[in-house]
């Protein structure tokens, strides 16, 4: 290769095969084209067949593939410092070794770069084999992003592409004494040095394989670990960055992903002095810095959890994560113009945890909400030519509930996709809903832990497909509940309506598992059948007889009727 390359892809190999062979060849397989391309990999002291897979592929491709072997370091830091020394591109790329990258991603990432003259280049990035990727970043293109006012600070792996003079100009390196998370200091300092952030986010650049054994490193690491790892990164950022809401943007990450990662499910079945030490280290770290800003930006649910670690309340803490893992969200307590997510130690002297931590903050209700809503029955009654369709529907709030603030219609429409995730949604302000149809009676739960919504609302005869849903008013916002139905027994198919002109009512659970009422004529009229016929007959090509059915078929045509496809034929 005589003149530098564009890019150099670095490689930190240890043990993937067979992962790592679909990684080079979507690596040499990169329409930037070999001659614009090197590839840097450093087998750190592999004991299956990777290294050997290296040597193979440098041999094939010397012009491209540089090899260097090396003993176990004990992560990928130490090899990706050691490809950096000997790297010669214009832009430097990181690529874990059990991934791979999608045919255009090297070309469209460094056109991107050099067009908007950016530092640091964002390709999308999705998980494959049920590896998590966060995908808020990657919503359209960007030509300069800030790490302090987007998803950048939840997307902080260095796989990305990075301008080499920016690198070598800050000196900037992997922390190898790190076993976990050794790229987010690296990437941290860049996006902070860099002149601008750019982002693709019309092509999916870079797969990320969660293996089958599930042995990537970040999966392995022990609670201790990973402690003292975020602790480290979190204490680099403040050293970069100083206390403020840019500060705040960083690190909201950590609170909300690192260290509640630490208090899951696996936390109250660990050893009593690995659970003190763990509230202790999280303890520290929200000391320095867990502002009343990222506090009120962050879900209820973690942001209760780390108060509770905080605060060395280890019994209410387990009592916290095993509730919610063995009886699904815990109910808000409506209070007004307010609402708490009544978690334990919400409103203990002993614990003094202000209101404020538990207080719904919108942020996180659809998904808490809808969680926590579950159909317990559904029916039928019919009198006459009339039918009604009842539920009976457990919400998470107590407190002051009432018809008022709950209710369930029956909507036209599928949900936005925006509210496939969270399994409901909140109504954007000046949204007006249609007025109740039907009774609405709300009553405690025996339990005292939710509240039970019983529903009346007579069907019209129409011919439809309506979704169930619940409407809850709360804390000033309106919000919209799909009734989830799968695992649940339907009621049986309905007939009813005038004698000759009967209905068909179902209640059906569609793919999202959600209840749909399916309302239709069963014998629709003839004329609505002739027209529809004629509709098809009309998409042929014109006949005289066309000619003619098409003045006979305005006799028939039913009022409203849509004109037959093919009608605008002269």
């Amino acid at each position: 290769m005589s003149a530098a390359p564009d890019v150099s892809v670095i490689v930190a190999v240890y043990n993937t095969m067979p992962y790592l062979t679909e990684c080079l060849n979507s690596l040499l397989g990169q329409s930037i084209g070999r001659d614009r391309l090197e590839i840097v990999a450093v087998d750190d002291g592999s004991t299956d067949d990777s290294g050997r897979e290296l040597d193979r592929f440098a041999a094939l491709h010397p012009d491209t593939v540089k090899v260097i072997h090396q003993p176990n370091s004990g992560g990928p830091a130490a090899p990706s410092n050691r490809a950096l020394e000997v790297a010669t591109g214009r832009y430097v790329y990181f690529i874990g070794s059990d991934d791979y990258l999608g045919e255009e991603a090297l070309e469209r990432m460094v056109k991107c770069a050099d067009k908007n003259d950016s530092d640091v280049v964002v390709g999308k990035m999705v998980g494959t084999n049920g590896r998590y990727v966060h995908q808020a970043l990657y919503k359209e293109n960007a030509a300069d992003v800030s790490l302090y006012d987007s998803a950048l600070p939840f997307t902080l792996a260095n796989t990305k592409l990075f301008r080499r003079e920016l690198v070598e100009k800050y000196k900037l390196r992997f922390p190898e004494h790190m076993p976990v998370g050794s790229d987010q200091p690296f990437t941290i300092e860049a996006c902070v040095r860099a002149r601008k952030i750019s982002v693709v986010a019309d092509y999916i650049c870079y797969f990320a394989v969660k293996r089958g054994d599930a042995s990537n490193i970040t999966y392995r690491a022990d609670h201790l670990a990973r402690l003292r790892c975020a602790a480290e990164i979190m204490d680099f950022t403040a050293g970069l960055i100083e206390a403020g809401p840019e500060r705040d943007a960083v690190l909201r990450r950590h609170f909300t992903w690192e260290l509640a990662k630490l208090i899951q499910d696996d936390f109250p079945g660990l050893d009593r002095e690995l659970q003190r030490q763990i509230c202790a280290g999280i303890a520290r770290l929200a000391d320095a810095y867990f502002t009343d800003g990222i506090r009120d930006a962050m879900d209820v649910k973690r942001r209760v959890r780390i108060a509770l670690a905080h605060a060395g309340a280890i019994d209410e803490l387990c009592e916290a994560i095993t509730s919610e893992k063995e009886h699904g969200a815990t109910p808000f307590v409506v209070e007004g113009e307010r609402a708490h997510a009544r978690y334990p130690g919400f409103r203990d002297p002993r614990i003094g945890l202000s209101d404020r931590v538990y207080q719904l903050l919108e942020e996180s209700v659809p998904g808490h909400l809808a969680e926590g809503t579950e159909l317990l029955a559904s029916g039928w009654e019919q009198q006459g030519d009339g039918l009604t369709y009842t539920a009976s529907v457990r919400v998470p709030v107590v407190g002051d509930t009432d018809a008022a603030r709950i209710a369930l219609r029956l909507a036209k429409g599928a949900m936005p996709k925006s509210a496939d995730k969270p399994g409901a949604r909140r109504l954007k302000t000046g949204h007006v809903l249609p007025p109740v149809v039907g009774e609405m009676r709300v009553e405690p739960a025996q339990d005292g832990a939710a509240s039970v919504l019983h529903a009346r609302v007579p069907l019209d005869h129409v011919t439809a497909k309506r979704g169930v849903r619940v409407y809850l008013d709360l804390v000033g916002r309106t919000y919209e509940i799909p009734v989830r139905g799968e695992g649940l027994p339907m009621p049986l198919a309905r007939l009813w309506g005038p004698d000759g002109d009967p209905y068909r009512a179902s209640a059906l659970v569609n793919d999202k598992g959600r209840v749909v009422i399916d309302t239709a004529q069963l014998y629709p009229p003839k004329r609505t059948l002739v027209w529809r016929a004629l509709g098809r007959l009309f998409q042929k090509p014109k006949t005289g007889a066309v000619r003619v059915l098409r003045a006979v078929a305005k006799k028939f045509k039913p009022n409203g009727a849509k004109k037959p496809t093919g009608s605008k034929r002269k």
